[in-house]
């Protein structure tokens, strides 16, 4: 899988070389998956490249079909699945997570967000339903149903790489029994609809105030409470319940244009699916956390356990699991699990601009400094009359910068050791890391930077990154 692969889709279908080539997220969740946007002039796409071909052919495929339906998803531009290359519709940098992270303090979420979520959950039975007519099941992978397969492997995920792995005690016995009747309730549930298997906030992109969705390759038939239930329980999104009520009644009130529903029995299903996704995203947080030592993703282990302790306390499913619900029990006793819950936003990422000229940031966290990184060697906007009373934060300047190779190679070298030292700094159990980024006038190139930099962070688990432009601040006085 070569650039070079992407960059001949770019031009044959824009008529124009890529002049702007930036490397955007190197793995999507562990996948593999390469993405890469490149530019020409005022026209952008994303470059996908990805080894498994089953796969691209299932979001190409369902990407034609749901913009034949209308829906908002990214238009596929070209592709050459025979080298593992696609190219899409550009759809910006903001996903719902990252909106949801800037608008919120504590369990406050502003009406901004709220407003994006109902739009969301109104767009989901368009996905399920009506999109779900003539959709061809043929090309899903890696299988065409969540059936009981899928669900035994969802299960047994969680069972062996976070019971297991957290030490939690259980009956193997009784827990198969318990997984055995939970499944069977899970298959009583109509399943003839389209389930998007990773319907969360990080796969949704917000564009001018509008959602549009990525990532359903792993999309099947199913039933439609799986959906709802990954993006109102999302972990690190940490919805209020009474939120979540919300929305859960807006989906409903969506869903009945389309179809009939039987709110109690719904209700009963949709409780089950919500426990399976959250231990689906238990396993996956004990695969990668535990058995794989990379601690940050041992970071959202407690908004689960959160939601579980909800469950327990609010939700009764209509079927006896003595064993399962021992289990939970047992994780939210767990002083193992309740140590990362201690720790769960352990680590303060501070990220400042400056100007050289007004002195460097005081760290008052008592750590003693942090990582200083110069600018000033980087293409100054200052210098050009067009930018003089522009920053870092306005989008002339930002797409100056973007199309500055040398702004992408610095600024790769600078994640790159941030990245290594976030990763030492949550296995140590460190609280604070200091990130300045200084140029002439901390007005254009370093207030770009730091913006970069705490865009990317708070994609990640276990930090709270606070953002200061000095610079400005001191313009503003």
């Amino acid at each position: 899988m070569s650039i070079e692969v992407l960059k001949k889709l770019f031009e044959d279908h824009f008529r124009a070389p890529a002049e702007r080539v930036q490397p955007l997220q190197g793995e999507l969740g562990g996948s593999g998956r390469k993405i890469i946007r490149l530019g020409a002039g005022e026209q952008t796409a994303i470059g996908i490249l990805y080894g498994v071909r089953e796969e691209n052919t299932a979001f190409v495929e369902f990407s034609r079909h749901f913009r034949r339906h209308a829906l908002p998803v990214p238009e596929i531009y070209a592709a050459d699945l025979s080298q593992g290359a696609y190219l899409e519709e550009d759809l910006g940098d903001t996903t719902l997570f990252e909106f949801l992270s800037k608008n919120r303090q504590g369990p406050a979420i502003a009406p901004q967000v709220v407003e994006a979520y109902r739009k969301v959950v109104a767009i989901l039975p368009r996905f399920q339903v009506e999109a779900a007519r003539e959709l061809d099941y043929s090309v899903c992978y890696p299988v065409a149903s969540f059936d009981r397969q899928s669900i035994a492997w969802d299960l047994n995920y969680f069972k062996y790489y976070f019971l297991r792995l957290a030490g939690i005690p259980f009956n193997e016995q009784s827990l198969e029994d318990d997984f055995s009747r939970l499944t069977d309730f899970l298959l009583s549930a109509p399943r003839d609809y389209f389930l998007y298997r990773d319907f969360q906030s990080r796969n949704i992109m917000l564009r001018g105030g509008e959602p549009y969705f990525v990532d359903y390759q792993g999309g099947r038939k199913g039933a439609l409470q799986y959906d709802l239930a990954s993006l109102l329980y999302d972990a690190k999104a940490d919805l209020p319940p009474d939120l979540r009520e919300q929305l859960y009644f807006d989906y409903l009130r969506a869903l009945a244009r389309f179809l009939p529903v039987d709110h109690e029995v719904f209700r009963q299903h949709y409780f089950a699916y919500v426990y399976v996704r959250i231990m689906q995203a238990l396993g996956a947080y004990g695969f990668r956390g535990f058995y794989e030592r990379k601690a940050h993703f041992l970071q959202s282990v407690p908004y689960a356990l959160k939601n579980l302790r909800w469950l327990l306390h609010h939700a009764e499913l209509p079927i006896q699991l003595p064993a399962l619900m021992a289990a939970f029990q047992g994780m939210l006793a767990s002083e193992k699990l309740q140590s990362l819950a201690s720790d769960a936003d352990n680590l303060v990422v501070r990220v400042f601009s400056f100007s050289f000229h007004q002195g460097l940031p005081r760290d008052e966290s008592g750590n003693g400094g942090g990582f200083v990184f110069d600018g000033r060697s980087l293409p100054n906007p200052g210098r050009e009359e067009r930018f003089k009373k522009l920053t870092g934060q306005d989008a002339p300047v930002i797409d100056y910068l973007n199309q500055q190779e040398s702004v992408h190679q610095y600024f790769a070298s600078v994640l790159s050791l941030v990245d290594a030292t976030i990763a030492s700094y949550q296995s140590r159990s460190f609280k604070n890391l200091m990130v300045s980024f200084g140029c002439t006038g901390g007005q254009h190139r370093s207030v770009f930077l730091a913006e970069q930099l705490a865009k990317r962070l708070r994609n990640k688990p276990g930090l709270e990154v606070q953002l200061r432009h000095l610079g400005l601040e001191n313009l503003c006085k």
